[in-house]
Protein backbone atom coordinates (compact mmCIF):
# COMPACT_ATOMS: atom_id res chain seq x y z
CA UNK A 1 0.00 0.00 0.00
CA UNK A 2 1.09 3.58 -0.58
CA UNK A 3 2.47 5.48 2.40
CA UNK A 4 0.27 8.50 3.13
CA UNK A 5 1.83 11.86 3.83
CA UNK A 6 0.36 14.23 6.39
CA UNK A 7 1.04 17.25 8.56
CA UNK A 8 1.06 17.04 12.35
CA UNK A 9 -1.45 19.70 13.33
CA UNK A 10 -1.64 19.39 17.10
CA UNK A 11 -0.23 17.26 19.94
CA UNK A 12 -1.63 17.38 23.47
CA UNK A 13 -0.46 15.73 26.68
CA UNK A 14 -2.38 14.73 29.80
CA UNK A 15 -1.37 12.85 32.93
CA UNK A 16 -2.95 10.53 35.44
CA UNK A 17 -1.32 9.43 38.69
CA UNK A 18 -0.85 5.69 39.14
CA UNK A 19 -0.41 4.25 42.63
CA UNK A 20 1.17 0.82 42.88
CA UNK A 21 -0.53 -1.76 45.11
CA UNK A 22 2.89 -3.34 45.79
CA UNK A 23 6.31 -1.67 45.72
CA UNK A 24 8.28 -2.44 42.57
CA UNK A 25 12.02 -2.65 43.22
CA UNK A 26 14.35 -2.96 40.25
CA UNK A 27 18.05 -2.30 40.63
CA UNK A 28 18.58 0.46 43.16
CA UNK A 29 15.12 1.98 42.71
CA UNK A 30 11.80 1.23 44.39
CA UNK A 31 8.70 2.69 42.76
CA UNK A 32 5.43 3.11 44.65
CA UNK A 33 3.71 5.68 42.42
CA UNK A 34 4.32 7.68 39.26
CA UNK A 35 2.39 9.49 36.52
CA UNK A 36 1.17 7.93 33.32
CA UNK A 37 1.22 10.29 30.36
CA UNK A 38 -1.34 10.20 27.56
CA UNK A 39 -0.73 11.68 24.11
CA UNK A 40 -3.40 12.78 21.65
CA UNK A 41 -2.28 13.87 18.17
CA UNK A 42 -4.27 15.36 15.30
CA UNK A 43 -2.94 14.97 11.75
CA UNK A 44 -4.09 16.67 8.53
CA UNK A 45 -4.07 15.17 5.05
CA UNK A 46 -3.72 16.83 1.65
CA UNK A 47 -7.49 16.92 1.13
CA UNK A 48 -8.00 18.80 4.41
CA UNK A 49 -9.40 15.87 6.35
CA UNK A 50 -8.04 15.23 9.84
CA UNK A 51 -7.69 12.24 12.15
CA UNK A 52 -6.79 11.83 15.81
CA UNK A 53 -4.73 9.13 17.48
CA UNK A 54 -3.41 8.44 20.95
CA UNK A 55 -0.84 6.61 23.07
CA UNK A 56 0.09 6.21 26.74
CA UNK A 57 3.18 5.32 28.77
CA UNK A 58 4.28 5.29 32.40
CA UNK A 59 6.87 7.87 33.49
CA UNK A 60 8.93 5.48 35.60
CA UNK A 61 11.66 7.20 37.62
CA UNK A 62 15.23 5.88 37.91
CA UNK A 63 15.18 3.85 34.71
CA UNK A 64 15.83 6.32 31.89
CA UNK A 65 18.35 8.18 34.06
CA UNK A 66 19.60 6.35 37.15
CA UNK A 67 21.53 9.27 38.62
CA UNK A 68 20.81 8.95 42.37
CA UNK A 69 21.22 12.72 42.82
CA UNK A 70 18.02 13.33 40.85
CA UNK A 71 14.64 13.29 42.54
CA UNK A 72 11.72 11.42 41.05
CA UNK A 73 10.14 14.74 40.09
CA UNK A 74 13.32 15.72 38.24
CA UNK A 75 13.13 12.42 36.35
CA UNK A 76 9.53 13.21 35.40
CA UNK A 77 10.54 16.68 34.20
CA UNK A 78 13.24 15.15 31.99
CA UNK A 79 10.58 13.06 30.24
CA UNK A 80 8.24 16.04 29.95
CA UNK A 81 11.02 17.97 28.23
CA UNK A 82 11.44 15.11 25.75
CA UNK A 83 7.72 15.18 25.01
CA UNK A 84 7.61 18.96 24.55
CA UNK A 85 10.73 18.97 22.40
CA UNK A 86 9.41 16.26 20.11
CA UNK A 87 6.04 18.02 19.86
CA UNK A 88 7.71 21.26 18.79
CA UNK A 89 9.78 19.45 16.17
CA UNK A 90 6.93 17.41 14.68
CA UNK A 91 4.43 20.27 14.51
CA UNK A 92 6.98 22.70 13.03
CA UNK A 93 7.63 20.68 9.88
CA UNK A 94 6.72 22.65 6.78
CA UNK A 95 6.15 19.70 4.45
CA UNK A 96 3.79 16.77 4.71
CA UNK A 97 5.68 13.57 5.51
CA UNK A 98 5.07 9.88 6.00
CA UNK A 99 4.77 8.50 9.53
CA UNK A 100 8.30 7.12 9.20
CA UNK A 101 9.88 10.33 7.93
CA UNK A 102 8.30 12.33 10.75
CA UNK A 103 10.38 10.08 13.01
CA UNK A 104 13.50 9.71 10.87
CA UNK A 105 13.89 13.38 9.94
CA UNK A 106 13.79 14.47 13.60
CA UNK A 107 15.76 11.66 15.22
CA UNK A 108 19.26 13.18 15.16
CA UNK A 109 18.16 16.70 16.14
CA UNK A 110 16.11 15.48 19.12
CA UNK A 111 19.00 13.34 20.33
CA UNK A 112 21.37 16.28 19.90
CA UNK A 113 19.24 18.75 21.85
CA UNK A 114 18.79 16.27 24.69
CA UNK A 115 22.52 15.64 24.83
CA UNK A 116 23.18 19.39 24.98
CA UNK A 117 20.99 19.53 28.08
CA UNK A 118 22.86 16.63 29.67
CA UNK A 119 20.03 14.15 29.16
CA UNK A 120 20.43 10.45 28.48
CA UNK A 121 19.63 9.16 24.96
CA UNK A 122 16.85 7.02 26.48
CA UNK A 123 15.20 10.21 27.72
CA UNK A 124 15.42 11.76 24.25
CA UNK A 125 13.68 8.73 22.74
CA UNK A 126 10.71 8.95 25.10
CA UNK A 127 8.97 11.86 23.38
CA UNK A 128 9.00 10.49 19.83
CA UNK A 129 8.23 6.98 21.14
CA UNK A 130 4.81 8.15 22.31
CA UNK A 131 4.14 10.64 19.54
CA UNK A 132 5.00 8.13 16.81
CA UNK A 133 2.45 5.69 18.24
CA UNK A 134 -0.23 8.37 18.38
CA UNK A 135 0.50 9.43 14.78
CA UNK A 136 0.31 5.86 13.53
CA UNK A 137 -2.94 5.33 15.43
CA UNK A 138 -4.44 8.35 13.67
CA UNK A 139 -3.15 7.16 10.30
CA UNK A 140 -4.55 3.65 10.79
CA UNK A 141 -7.93 4.96 11.93
CA UNK A 142 -8.07 7.28 8.92
CA UNK A 143 -7.29 4.34 6.62
CA UNK A 144 -9.66 1.92 8.35
CA UNK A 145 -6.82 -0.49 9.09
CA UNK A 146 -5.52 -2.35 12.11
CA UNK A 147 -1.90 -2.20 13.17
CA UNK A 148 -0.83 -5.56 11.74
CA UNK A 149 -2.33 -4.95 8.30
CA UNK A 150 -0.95 -1.42 8.17
CA UNK A 151 2.58 -2.44 9.18
CA UNK A 152 2.74 -5.46 6.88
CA UNK A 153 1.69 -3.20 4.01
CA UNK A 154 4.17 -0.50 5.15
CA UNK A 155 1.54 2.21 5.50
CA UNK A 156 4.09 4.08 7.64
CA UNK A 157 6.50 4.26 4.70
CA UNK A 158 9.54 2.77 6.44
CA UNK A 159 12.47 3.44 4.10
CA UNK A 160 15.84 2.62 5.59
CA UNK A 161 17.85 3.46 2.47
CA UNK A 162 16.44 6.95 2.25
CA UNK A 163 16.64 7.85 5.92
CA UNK A 164 20.31 8.05 6.78
CA UNK A 165 19.54 5.81 9.77
CA UNK A 166 20.56 2.15 10.23
CA UNK A 167 22.95 2.11 7.26
CA UNK A 168 23.77 -1.53 8.06
CA UNK A 169 20.30 -2.39 6.68
CA UNK A 170 20.75 -0.47 3.43
CA UNK A 171 20.56 -3.63 1.31
CA UNK A 172 17.92 -5.36 3.40
CA UNK A 173 14.50 -6.13 1.89
CA UNK A 174 12.46 -4.21 4.44
CA UNK A 175 9.14 -4.35 2.52
CA UNK A 176 9.52 -8.12 2.22
CA UNK A 177 10.34 -8.42 5.93
CA UNK A 178 7.29 -6.37 6.90
CA UNK A 179 5.02 -8.35 4.60
CA UNK A 180 6.14 -11.66 6.09
CA UNK A 181 5.07 -10.78 9.63
CA UNK A 182 1.94 -12.54 10.86
CA UNK A 183 0.39 -11.50 14.18
CA UNK A 184 0.00 -14.01 16.98
CA UNK A 185 -3.38 -14.29 18.67
CA UNK A 186 -1.95 -15.57 21.97
CA UNK A 187 1.23 -14.78 23.85
CA UNK A 188 2.73 -15.93 27.15
CA UNK A 189 2.90 -13.31 29.91
CA UNK A 190 6.40 -13.41 31.40
CA UNK A 191 5.75 -12.44 35.00
CA UNK A 192 8.24 -10.09 36.68
CA UNK A 193 9.57 -10.96 40.12
CA UNK A 194 10.88 -7.71 41.58
CA UNK A 195 13.49 -7.47 44.30
CA UNK A 196 10.91 -6.40 46.89
CA UNK A 197 8.40 -9.09 45.95
CA UNK A 198 7.38 -11.68 48.51
CA UNK A 199 8.27 -15.12 47.17
CA UNK A 200 5.89 -17.27 49.21
CA UNK A 201 3.49 -17.02 52.11
CA UNK A 202 6.32 -17.18 54.65
CA UNK A 203 7.59 -13.73 53.70
CA UNK A 204 4.33 -12.07 52.66
CA UNK A 205 4.45 -8.36 53.41
CA UNK A 206 2.59 -7.45 56.62
CA UNK A 207 1.02 -4.44 54.90
CA UNK A 208 0.12 -6.28 51.68
CA UNK A 209 -3.15 -5.00 50.23
CA UNK A 210 -6.30 -6.97 50.96
CA UNK A 211 -7.73 -6.53 47.48
CA UNK A 212 -8.18 -10.14 46.41
CA UNK A 213 -5.12 -10.08 44.15
CA UNK A 214 -1.88 -12.04 44.63
CA UNK A 215 0.66 -10.50 46.98
CA UNK A 216 3.32 -13.21 46.61
CA UNK A 217 4.94 -15.01 43.69
CA UNK A 218 3.42 -18.31 44.81
CA UNK A 219 -0.05 -16.76 44.85
CA UNK A 220 0.49 -15.22 41.40
CA UNK A 221 1.48 -18.60 39.97
CA UNK A 222 -1.72 -20.10 41.35
CA UNK A 223 -3.96 -17.26 40.17
CA UNK A 224 -2.62 -16.80 36.63
CA UNK A 225 -1.23 -20.24 35.82
CA UNK A 226 2.14 -18.67 35.05
CA UNK A 227 4.74 -20.52 32.99
CA UNK A 228 7.17 -17.70 32.03
CA UNK A 229 9.12 -15.62 34.54
CA UNK A 230 11.52 -12.67 34.65
CA UNK A 231 13.67 -12.55 37.77
CA UNK A 232 15.41 -9.36 38.91
CA UNK A 233 19.02 -9.43 40.17
CA UNK A 234 20.48 -7.03 42.74
CA UNK A 235 24.17 -7.27 41.79
CA UNK A 236 25.32 -9.00 44.98
CA UNK A 237 26.22 -12.58 44.03
CA UNK A 238 25.48 -14.15 47.42
CA UNK A 239 22.12 -12.39 47.75
CA UNK A 240 21.15 -13.14 44.15
CA UNK A 241 21.94 -16.85 44.46
CA UNK A 242 20.05 -17.16 47.74
CA UNK A 243 17.00 -15.42 46.31
CA UNK A 244 17.06 -17.47 43.11
CA UNK A 245 17.11 -20.64 45.21
CA UNK A 246 13.96 -19.51 47.03
CA UNK A 247 12.27 -18.57 43.75
CA UNK A 248 13.25 -21.90 42.20
CA UNK A 249 11.42 -23.71 45.00
CA UNK A 250 8.23 -21.98 43.85
CA UNK A 251 8.51 -22.06 40.06
CA UNK A 252 10.52 -25.18 39.18
CA UNK A 253 7.38 -27.26 38.65
CA UNK A 254 5.72 -24.55 36.55
CA UNK A 255 8.38 -22.71 34.57
CA UNK A 256 8.73 -23.30 30.87
CA UNK A 257 11.03 -20.31 30.37
CA UNK A 258 12.95 -17.95 32.65
CA UNK A 259 14.91 -14.76 32.01
CA UNK A 260 17.13 -12.85 34.44
CA UNK A 261 17.36 -9.06 34.55
CA UNK A 262 20.41 -7.39 36.02
CA UNK A 263 19.13 -3.81 35.56
CA UNK A 264 22.78 -2.64 35.35
CA UNK A 265 23.54 -3.85 38.88
CA UNK A 266 26.85 -5.59 38.18
CA UNK A 267 29.69 -3.08 37.90
CA UNK A 268 31.58 -4.92 35.17
CA UNK A 269 31.92 -8.17 33.25
CA UNK A 270 34.16 -9.68 35.95
CA UNK A 271 31.55 -9.15 38.64
CA UNK A 272 28.83 -10.65 36.50
CA UNK A 273 31.12 -13.51 35.53
CA UNK A 274 31.57 -14.39 39.22
CA UNK A 275 27.79 -14.51 39.64
CA UNK A 276 27.44 -16.68 36.53
CA UNK A 277 30.04 -19.12 37.86
CA UNK A 278 28.06 -19.50 41.08
CA UNK A 279 24.68 -19.81 39.40
CA UNK A 280 25.78 -22.41 36.87
CA UNK A 281 27.46 -24.54 39.56
CA UNK A 282 24.71 -24.42 42.22
CA UNK A 283 22.92 -27.82 42.24
CA UNK A 284 19.63 -26.44 43.53
CA UNK A 285 19.46 -24.08 40.53
CA UNK A 286 20.02 -26.77 37.89
CA UNK A 287 16.39 -26.78 36.67
CA UNK A 288 16.16 -22.99 36.70
CA UNK A 289 19.40 -22.70 34.72
CA UNK A 290 18.09 -25.16 32.13
CA UNK A 291 15.02 -22.96 31.64
CA UNK A 292 16.92 -19.64 31.50
CA UNK A 293 16.85 -18.17 27.99
CA UNK A 294 19.05 -15.11 28.56
CA UNK A 295 20.31 -12.51 31.02
CA UNK A 296 19.20 -8.93 30.39
CA UNK A 297 21.57 -5.97 30.91
CA UNK A 298 23.63 -7.37 33.80
CA UNK A 299 26.33 -4.68 33.52
CA UNK A 300 25.81 -0.97 34.11
CA UNK A 301 25.42 1.02 30.93
CA UNK A 302 28.65 3.04 31.23
CA UNK A 303 30.64 -0.23 31.22
CA UNK A 304 28.44 -2.67 29.30
CA UNK A 305 29.74 -1.75 25.86
CA UNK A 306 33.32 -1.08 26.86
CA UNK A 307 34.72 -4.60 26.55
CA UNK A 308 34.10 -7.89 24.81
CA UNK A 309 31.71 -10.24 26.63
CA UNK A 310 31.73 -13.03 24.05
CA UNK A 311 33.09 -15.58 26.54
CA UNK A 312 30.19 -14.87 28.90
CA UNK A 313 27.72 -14.81 26.01
CA UNK A 314 28.74 -18.32 24.97
CA UNK A 315 27.85 -19.57 28.44
CA UNK A 316 24.46 -17.85 28.50
CA UNK A 317 22.92 -15.43 25.94
CA UNK A 318 23.17 -11.76 26.90
CA UNK A 319 20.67 -9.03 25.98
CA UNK A 320 21.02 -5.25 26.09
CA UNK A 321 18.21 -3.08 27.41
CA UNK A 322 19.35 0.18 29.01
CA UNK A 323 22.41 0.10 26.75
CA UNK A 324 20.09 0.02 23.73
CA UNK A 325 19.96 3.79 23.88
CA UNK A 326 20.44 4.73 20.22
CA UNK A 327 19.46 3.22 16.89
CA UNK A 328 22.94 1.80 16.32
CA UNK A 329 23.55 0.43 19.84
CA UNK A 330 22.62 -3.16 18.97
CA UNK A 331 25.09 -3.14 16.08
CA UNK A 332 27.88 -2.17 18.47
CA UNK A 333 26.73 -4.63 21.13
CA UNK A 334 26.75 -7.48 18.63
CA UNK A 335 30.48 -7.00 17.97
CA UNK A 336 31.08 -7.41 21.72
CA UNK A 337 29.20 -10.68 22.12
CA UNK A 338 25.63 -9.62 22.93
CA UNK A 339 23.05 -11.49 20.88
CA UNK A 340 19.76 -10.07 22.18
CA UNK A 341 18.04 -6.71 22.39
CA UNK A 342 14.83 -5.61 24.05
CA UNK A 343 11.67 -4.38 22.42
CA UNK A 344 10.35 -1.74 24.78
CA UNK A 345 7.59 0.70 23.86
CA UNK A 346 9.22 3.57 25.75
CA UNK A 347 12.21 3.34 23.37
CA UNK A 348 10.08 3.54 20.23
CA UNK A 349 8.35 0.95 18.08
CA UNK A 350 10.42 1.85 15.01
CA UNK A 351 13.55 0.84 16.93
CA UNK A 352 11.95 -2.54 17.68
CA UNK A 353 11.22 -3.06 13.99
CA UNK A 354 14.74 -2.02 12.93
CA UNK A 355 16.30 -4.36 15.49
CA UNK A 356 13.99 -7.22 14.50
CA UNK A 357 15.10 -6.71 10.89
CA UNK A 358 18.74 -6.86 12.00
CA UNK A 359 18.12 -10.16 13.76
CA UNK A 360 16.54 -11.54 10.60
CA UNK A 361 19.43 -10.35 8.45
CA UNK A 362 22.17 -11.63 10.75
CA UNK A 363 20.49 -15.00 11.34
CA UNK A 364 19.91 -15.48 7.60
CA UNK A 365 23.59 -14.79 6.99
CA UNK A 366 24.44 -17.94 8.92
CA UNK A 367 25.89 -16.44 12.09
CA UNK A 368 26.78 -19.17 14.57
CA UNK A 369 25.04 -17.22 17.33
CA UNK A 370 21.27 -16.70 17.12
CA UNK A 371 20.30 -13.05 17.44
CA UNK A 372 16.95 -12.30 18.98
CA UNK A 373 14.47 -9.65 20.07
CA UNK A 374 12.65 -9.97 23.39
CA UNK A 375 9.56 -8.10 24.58
CA UNK A 376 10.24 -6.24 27.84
CA UNK A 377 8.06 -4.02 30.03
CA UNK A 378 8.25 -0.88 32.15
CA UNK A 379 5.13 -1.31 34.30
CA UNK A 380 2.92 -0.92 31.25
CA UNK A 381 -0.65 -0.31 32.36
CA UNK A 382 -3.94 -1.80 31.20
CA UNK A 383 -5.39 0.40 28.46
CA UNK A 384 -3.84 1.77 25.29
CA UNK A 385 -0.28 1.42 26.59
CA UNK A 386 -0.40 -2.33 27.05
CA UNK A 387 -2.61 -2.79 23.97
CA UNK A 388 -0.13 -1.06 21.66
CA UNK A 389 2.83 -2.92 23.13
CA UNK A 390 1.06 -6.26 22.73
CA UNK A 391 0.03 -5.45 19.15
CA UNK A 392 3.68 -4.73 18.30
CA UNK A 393 5.24 -7.85 19.85
CA UNK A 394 2.42 -10.05 18.51
CA UNK A 395 2.97 -8.74 14.97
CA UNK A 396 6.72 -9.33 15.35
CA UNK A 397 5.93 -12.95 16.19
CA UNK A 398 7.29 -13.04 19.75
CA UNK A 399 6.01 -15.97 21.81
CA UNK A 400 6.33 -14.28 25.21
CA UNK A 401 6.50 -10.76 26.62
CA UNK A 402 7.30 -9.41 30.07
CA UNK A 403 4.20 -8.13 31.84
CA UNK A 404 4.18 -6.64 35.32
CA UNK A 405 1.53 -3.92 35.43
CA UNK A 406 -1.09 -6.56 36.24
CA UNK A 407 0.78 -7.40 39.46
CA UNK A 408 1.95 -4.06 40.80
CA UNK A 409 -1.18 -2.04 39.97
CA UNK A 410 -4.82 -2.88 40.68
CA UNK A 411 -5.85 -2.99 37.05
CA UNK A 412 -7.99 -0.05 35.95
CA UNK A 413 -9.34 0.62 39.46
CA UNK A 414 -8.12 4.23 39.33
CA UNK A 415 -9.91 4.90 36.03
CA UNK A 416 -13.54 6.03 35.73
CA UNK A 417 -16.03 3.19 35.47
CA UNK A 418 -17.08 4.32 31.99
CA UNK A 419 -13.48 3.98 30.76
CA UNK A 420 -13.13 0.53 32.29
CA UNK A 421 -16.30 -0.70 30.62
CA UNK A 422 -15.36 0.86 27.27
CA UNK A 423 -12.03 -0.98 27.24
CA UNK A 424 -13.68 -4.23 28.28
CA UNK A 425 -16.21 -3.88 25.46
CA UNK A 426 -13.50 -3.14 22.88
CA UNK A 427 -11.24 -6.01 23.99
CA UNK A 428 -13.32 -8.63 25.81
CA UNK A 429 -10.68 -11.35 25.57
CA UNK A 430 -7.82 -9.18 26.77
CA UNK A 431 -9.57 -7.85 29.88
CA UNK A 432 -11.83 -9.25 32.56
CA UNK A 433 -13.86 -7.77 35.42
CA UNK A 434 -12.72 -9.17 38.78
CA UNK A 435 -12.13 -8.04 42.35
CA UNK A 436 -13.92 -4.75 41.75
CA UNK A 437 -12.13 -3.58 38.60
CA UNK A 438 -11.45 -4.35 34.97
CA UNK A 439 -7.98 -5.79 34.55
CA UNK A 440 -5.67 -7.71 32.20
CA UNK A 441 -6.85 -11.31 31.84
CA UNK A 442 -4.06 -13.88 32.17
CA UNK A 443 -5.34 -17.42 31.86
CA UNK A 444 -3.02 -20.43 31.98
CA UNK A 445 -0.16 -17.95 31.68
CA UNK A 446 -1.42 -16.63 28.34
CA UNK A 447 -2.92 -13.41 27.00
CA UNK A 448 -5.68 -13.48 24.37
CA UNK A 449 -4.75 -11.01 21.63
CA UNK A 450 -7.50 -11.83 19.16
CA UNK A 451 -9.23 -8.46 19.59
CA UNK A 452 -6.00 -6.59 18.78
CA UNK A 453 -5.35 -8.25 15.42
CA UNK A 454 -8.25 -6.57 13.67
CA UNK A 455 -8.93 -3.57 15.91
CA UNK A 456 -8.90 -0.36 13.85
CA UNK A 457 -6.04 1.96 14.67
CA UNK A 458 -2.88 1.11 16.57
CA UNK A 459 -4.70 -1.35 18.86
CA UNK A 460 -7.11 1.35 20.04
CA UNK A 461 -10.33 0.22 18.34
CA UNK A 462 -11.74 3.70 17.83
CA UNK A 463 -10.74 7.39 18.07
CA UNK A 464 -9.94 8.23 21.67
CA UNK A 465 -9.59 4.53 22.54
CA UNK A 466 -12.38 4.71 25.12
CA UNK A 467 -10.21 6.83 27.42
CA UNK A 468 -11.84 9.38 29.75
CA UNK A 469 -9.70 12.28 28.61
CA UNK A 470 -11.59 14.84 30.69
CA UNK A 471 -10.71 12.91 33.87
CA UNK A 472 -6.99 13.71 33.58
CA UNK A 473 -4.90 16.78 34.17
CA UNK A 474 -3.50 18.66 31.19
CA UNK A 475 -0.26 20.19 32.38
CA UNK A 476 1.85 20.98 29.33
Amino acid sequence: MDAIRFHVEEIRFAERNVALRLPFRFGAATVTACPQVYVKARIRFADGRTAEGCAAEMMVPKWFDKNPALTNEQNFEQLRFALRDAREAYTAEADAQTAWTHFASNYAALQGRAKAKGLQPLVASYGPALIDRALLDALCLHSGLGFATAMSGNLAGIDIAGSGLADDLAGFDMPGFLARQSPRTRIAARHTVGLADAVDDSDALPDAPDDGLPATLAAAVRRYGLTHFKLKLCGDTAQDIARLERIANVIDGHAQLVTLDGNEQYADADGFGAFLDRMLSTPSLRTLVQKTAFVEQPIRRDAALQRDVSALGKRIPLLIDESDSTLDAFVQARTLGYTGVSSKSCKGFYKSIVNAARCAQWNAAGDTARHFLSGEDLTMQAGIGVQQDLALVAWLGLSHVERNGHHYVNGLAASPEAEQQALLKLHPGLYEPSDGAVRLAIREGQLDLSSLANAPGFATGKPGAGISWDAMRSVY
